[in-house]
């Protein structure tokens, strides 16, 4: 195991807690406690995996998740917040998060989620690939570089937008609940809510829908879920 995590929490006794918690499941863990600091090192390298903190000197949180999605789309990031209302974690979510941890949090669940969500990852990088390609309208879904493309653009998608936009284009037509989608691209063991599912819907609407407020792609079934639409063409 040799994954390289950046942590970005300004609190000493939550960073020492987590790194021995971390390096103990054998991460190799490299800490900032600044915003800006955070933005630097995201710049010399990339990293395996980003666990955020919100409040910070320097640059806040959503700066920093902001500047990580502006060039490594697909690096998965676990935001960490004291704040804990729903608005918040809404926001979260819909600048990119992967997953968020309201504090105080439990040490082992919190490497119980580093370790599902690289280990996503993981199989992702192992899985056979069949129809490499999907397409519907302008774009191209690539599922063995893991991109989208439209012509020669490549449109950023994180590590969740992409599995759920793969998992609907498998599946045109069909209705899904968001808790179904939940179990079905997040997995049986993800501990979420059904508005991560909302948010990340929201996220793909704005990178495929011709106007995201009036959807034709990803459309709202009433009462039940999410449909992809076939023959779109715009």
């Amino acid at each position: 195991m040799n994954e390289q995590l950046l942590l970005v929490e300004d609190d000493d006794a939550i960073a020492d807690a987590l790194r021995l918690h971390l390096e103990q499941a054998g991460y190799r863990l490299h800490r900032e406690s600044d915003g800006a600091l955070a933005m630097a090192a995201i710049d010399r390298q990339r990293w395996d995996m980003v666990l955020l903190d919100l409040m910070l000197p320097g640059a806040d949180g959503w700066d920093v998740c902001r500047h990580l999605r502006a060039r490594h789309a697909d690096v998965p990031v676990i935001m960490l917040s004291a704040r804990t209302t729903e608005a918040h974690r809404v926001l979260g979510l819909e600048l990119g998060a992967d997953d968020y941890l309201a504090k105080p949090f439990s040490m082992l669940e919190l490497v119980a989620r580093v370790r599902a969500l690289l280990r996503r990852m993981e199989q992702l990088r192992m899985a056979p690939v069949a129809n490499a390609r999907l397409s519907f309208g302008p774009f191209q879904l690539d599922t063995e570089r893991r991109e989208l493309m439209r012509g020669d653009d490549v449109i950023p998608l994180t590590l969740r937008e992409f599995d759920l936009l793969h998992f609907m284009l498998r599946h045109p037509g069909r209705a899904f609940s968001r808790s179904e989608l939940l179990q079905r691209v997040w997995g049986a063991g993800f501990d979420g809510y059904e508005h991560t599912v909302n948010s990340h819907i929201n996220r793909l609407r704005t990178k495929i829908e011709l106007d995201p407020r009036e959807p034709v792609r990803i459309v709202t079934v009433w009462g039940v879920g999410y449909r992809f639409e076939e023959g779109v063409g715009r």
